[in-house]
């Protein structure tokens, strides 16, 4: 009897218990096979929009890189170099002697001792102006020789520019820099071209010099012949050869 009281006082205890304490709640994972396929589709699109962004912005970059060089200016410049050049010329030219380039210089001497001015005046103003003459040719060779020195003095300097010209625009990054170079080489040729002009100017005033020098020549003689045939009959004098004791 004892034991079965406190088998069914132990039963009531564990029903007791188990009427007290809450129900256990399952869990279970549901797979949705549509939802997954959804998601997957939704993350491909995000990582192609990301991918397009990225290489969006790497082709800036390379376009403002590729704009960074086109406006890089020249790391070098010949401008003082061909100035200088020159400037040695047009010195050159500016030290003509007696007959510089200059019109009203060239008028007046024409007026005063070539052409018709050659046959006139005394014969002491004849001999004047054709000393004159030849010494306007002679300097004016003198000038022609020292232009054509300079020129020629030139040429290893813009032959070095040239080469320097040259390897810049074939390393050029950009298009500036190849602009540059190109403006440079026009620049240097634009350079010898005025060197060419100044050795043709001073030899061709050299020839026109002493083209008018035998010209007036032909002038003065045509006006001593004159005065020479036109003079009276002869007119005796004594002409005393030796001295004597």
């Amino acid at each position: 009897m004892i034991k079965l009281r406190h088998l069914a006082a132990a039963s009531a205890a564990v029903l007791t218990l188990a009427a007290g304490a809450p129900p256990a709640s399952a869990q279970w994972i549901v797979y949705d096979p549509t939802n997954f396929g959804q998601n997957v589709l939704t993350a491909a699109r995000e990582l192609q929009q990301i991918n397009n962004q990225i290489t969006m912005l790497t082709n800036q970059a390379t376009s403002l890189v590729n704009q960074a060089r086109n406006l890089a200016n020249l790391p070098m410049s010949t401008l003082t170099q061909l100035q200088s050049s020159i400037a040695q010329t047009q010195s050159l030219l500016g030290q003509a002697q007696n007959i510089a380039f200059n019109v009203q210089r060239i008028e007046q001497a024409y007026s005063t001792s070539y052409g018709s001015a050659a046959g006139t005046g005394s014969t002491t103003a004849m001999v004047a102006n054709a000393q004159t003459r030849w010494q306007n040719s002679v300097a004016a060779f003198e000038d022609s020789l020292k232009v054509q020195a300079g020129v020629v003095g030139n040429i290893p300097t813009n032959s070095s520019a040239m080469t320097s010209l040259v390897t810049a625009s074939q390393s050029a990054t950009g298009a500036l820099q190849a602009a540059q170079a190109g403006n440079q080489l026009l620049a240097l040729q634009s350079q010898q071209l005025s060197d060419l002009v100044a050795v043709l100017s001073a030899k061709s005033r050299a020839d026109a010099l002493e083209q008018a020098r035998t010209a007036s020549a032909e002038a003065q003689g045509q006006q001593n012949y004159k005065t020479f045939s036109t003079r009276t009959g002869y007119q005796p004098g004594n002409v005393t050869m030796f001295s004597g004791n």
